[in-house]
């Protein structure tokens, strides 16, 4: 039986058991901590196979089915879990740690899930509670932005759900296997998982939402909805070839954003879109190694980025600033951090032995096999990109620029012992790949630490750092916002809508008072006949009966007679 229980049924157990624990206390921070481990475990005691399945109105339910893909990406959102409950132990707001672990519980779900029902269910519940996630902020800027982001995963729910059930009327299966997008069911459907992916032209939901978020809140927010996207993609997918134009689209817009950007956290929020791209475009191509590439991208992409919104909460909690041209010399008082962010930069930028290196070059190389010469060129710019505003941008401004004069002290232990956690994971799957690539879904036959790549990388990285610093004086970040395509929809429209309800509520109040008189003098007349006084309803004798009839009798002979 115990084969049958769902992982994240761990997860939503902690959630609810949550709200009774008070915080601070020793069984609140047990609990935080115990129910990820122990839905990890469950992860890797699960057989592989349909493991739950049921026949309900006609289709074949399977909310719990495990192969290698699944538990891969199983095996990182609950590593994620549980790192991020370490980082937000000191979190007052239960709220948003019941949200965060029926979010992760969600993506959990939907990793297992075989039929296409499921996969919604547990969509439209990760919505719901990642949007109440972002709320639990508790601020006006948090609440107007948990309401945008909702309703473009709602939006995108819908468009899923529509196109689900076109497939199931059209196949009459609702089976999650691969699918191509040359029908109007898959291409919803397809439509669907790119908006939770923040894939063009709704990726502004993203830096929009997730800069808003609590310090803790964030590295949560990082994890789960972009990369469950990623799989299912991966699932759903594989080798659809419009994915590798959308995917190097997502890259080079997140790299323009983020080096517009003031900041930090809105930084790392488009270069999450950025490193998305990746993997989409690894998908795109749809080859072993691709395929392999873009999961194990997507594998390392949640521990670094997350260490690397560690790094930046940690920073918001003990200075409450955000923008770069608030903050420089904090390495000072907050060496550990420093460090870490560091790490999480290196990781990012592909930098030989960390985990960026051993995974983002599977798509490169991939690219490259496949003789797909403008996407490898496209790629390794990106990865130049990604050094210039993840890499060198974020800790300069953060970190290092001209001082200050901040003095704040690392964060609480746990914190650091999160960022620690993940700074060693990103190293030791650099160093050691190998258990990586051992749990991907596909055979693996690629041995990253050849001396041409090495240096290849290292000359791009180098190259790319010389440019920064020639650069730094238009690298240096004014207190500005950039606008971006949610602008149309936030601004523009409301405005445009307003101006149009300008000019036409003149004439809109002048035909309301018209069919407002024309309604009454239809009333009156109707009352005038009809009503109690009327002469429809005045009480006739039997002689004046006797007239009429005779009268209408005598208009039906004329009338005869001349149709005659």
């Amino acid at each position: 039986m115990s084969h049958s229980l769902p992982p994240a049924l761990a997860l939503f157990v902690a959630a609810g058991l949550l709200p009774f624990c008070r915080p601070g206390s020793p069984i609140r921070a047990a609990l935080l901590l115990v129910a990820p481990a122990v839905a990890l475990a469950a992860v890797w005691t699960l057989p592989e196979g349909e493991l739950l399945a049921f026949d309900y109105l006609g289709f074949h339910l399977v909310p719990l089915r495990v192969d290698a893909l699944s538990r891969l990406f199983a095996t990182i959102f609950t590593i994620m879990a549980f790192a991020g409950a370490l980082f937000a132990l000191n979190q007052a707001r239960t709220t948003e740690l019941v949200a965060a672990f029926v979010y992760a519980g969600s993506a959990v779900g939907v990793t297992f899930a075989g039929d296409l029902i499921t996969v919604l269910v547990f969509w439209e519940l990760m919505a719901i509670a990642s949007a109440l996630l972002i709320w639990s902020a508790q601020t006006p800027a948090a609440f107007r932005a948990s309401l945008r982001y909702l309703m473009i995963h709602l939006l995108g729910g819908m468009v899923l759900m529509v196109g689900i059930l076109t497939f199931a009327t059209q196949t009459g299966s609702i089976a999650f296997n691969a699918m191509r997008p040359d029908g109007v069911a898959t291409w919803l459907i397809l439509i669907g998982f790119l908006i939770n992916a923040g894939a063009p032209p709704l990726s502004a939901w993203l830096p929009d939402a997730y800069s808003e978020a609590s310090w803790s809140g964030t590295v949560f927010l990082s994890a789960f909805t972009t990369k469950t996207a990623v799989y299912t993609l991966l699932r759903g997918f594989p080798g659809a070839e419009i994915l590798v134009v959308i995917g190097i689209y997502m890259i080079l817009y997140g790299i323009i954003y983020a080096l517009l950007e003031n900041d930090m956290r809105r930084i790392l929020a488009y270069s999450i879109i950025n490193q998305v791209g990746f993997m989409v475009t690894g998908i795109g191509i749809g080859t072993d190694m691709s395929l392999n590439g873009a999961a194990a991208h997507a594998f390392a992409h949640i521990i670094y980025k997350a260490l690397l919104l560690m790094s930046a909460g940690s920073v918001l909690l003990m200075t409450g600033r955000r923008k770069c041209s608030e903050l420089g010399g904090l390495f000072q008082s907050m060496p550990l951090t420093t460090v870490c962010g560091i790490v999480g930069a290196l990781a990012i930028s592909a930098f030989p032995l960390t985990s960026g290196f051993v995974t983002k070059s599977m798509i490169n190389q991939a690219a490259g096999d496949q003789h797909l010469a403008i996407a490898w060129l496209l790629l390794t710019a990106g990865s130049a990109g990604v050094f210039l505003h993840a890499g060198i941008k974020f800790p300069w401004f953060v970190f290092f620029q001209k001082d200050s004069g901040l003095r704040p002290p690392d964060p609480p232990w746990n914190m650091r012992a999160a960022m620690v956690l993940f700074a060693a994971l990103c190293i030791g799957i650099g160093i050691v790949p190998g258990p990586l690539y051992a749990i991907l879904p596909y055979a693996v036959d690629y041995h990253p630490y050849s001396t041409g790549h090495v240096l290849e990388l290292l000359q791009l990285l180098l190259f790319s750092g010389l440019a920064f610093f020639l650069l730094l004086p238009l690298m240096k970040r004014t207190p500005t916002i950039t606008l971006d395509f949610d602008w149309i929809y936030r601004k523009i429209l409301p405005a445009a809508l307003a101006r149009i309800y300008g000019v036409c509520a003149p004439a809109d109040r002048m035909l309301r008072r018209s069919a407002k008189r024309l309604v009454s003098l239809l009333t009156t007349q109707i009352s005038r006949h009809y009503g109690p006084a009327g002469a429809v309803a005045r009480t006739l004798t039997a002689g004046n009966m006797t007239v009429w009839v005779v009268i209408m009798l005598a208009v039906y002979l004329i009338a005869y007679f001349i149709s005659r």
